[in-house]
């Protein structure tokens, strides 16, 4: 049966790839010009995207290989959000586990898609305050280090393309603007 996704319709769904993290399938569609064709897209999990910043104005990043470029990538802090985990409990999670941090205070910076054309995948962001050291327990695919730098500096890294990865990017340039509002 023929089901409609705006001004597409899918005529059939086959499904080609699927693990605990993401689901990869290719539609058979009539185009909204009326044209047969194919249409591919990708559905992870949602995630979350995470920027302690303490006291003095430091943030803390994480530098780690990442197997799909096939070299190390300097990132905020990023992770899946669990099925029935509220996207908060998952920022909390994950800032523990990769950088050692507990946060008292985590602020809604929105959230973005990481490709609207063929990726959905909502990504949570946040900036982390009030934070106090604990100890990193990344996971057995992790090999994660704590880079600290100040705020401008990451802004910096961002525009020399130092950081490529989008949700940090978009997150590092958000955080001066919230920040100066408040």
């Amino acid at each position: 049966m023929a089901e409609k996704n705006g001004p597409w319709t899918i005529q059939k769904t086959n499904h080609k790839f699927h693990d605990s993290f993401i689901n990869v399938r290719e539609d058979e569609v009539l185009r909204p010009d009326g044209e047969p064709g194919k249409y591919a897209t990708v559905k992870m999990k949602p995630a979350v995207a995470i920027l302690p910043i303490d006291s003095d104005g430091y943030v803390y990043l994480v530098r780690q290989f990442r197997y799909a470029l096939g070299k190390e990538s300097i990132e905020v802090v990023c992770g899946a959000v669990e099925e029935d985990e509220p996207n908060i409990e998952a920022a909390k999670r994950e800032i523990e586990e990769e950088v050692g941090i507990k946060a008292s205070e985590l602020i809604d910076l929105g959230v973005i898609n990481l490709d609207t054309s063929i990726v959905d995948c909502p990504m949570q962001m946040f900036l982390a305050k009030q934070l106090t050291k604990t100890e990193a327990n990344p996971e057995g695919t992790e090999t994660i280090e704590a880079v600290k730098v100040t705020l401008d500096a990451a802004v910096q890294m961002v525009m020399d393309n130092t950081i490529t990865h989008a949700p940090s990017c978009v997150l590092i340039l958000k955080a001066p603007v919230w920040i100066s509002q408040f």
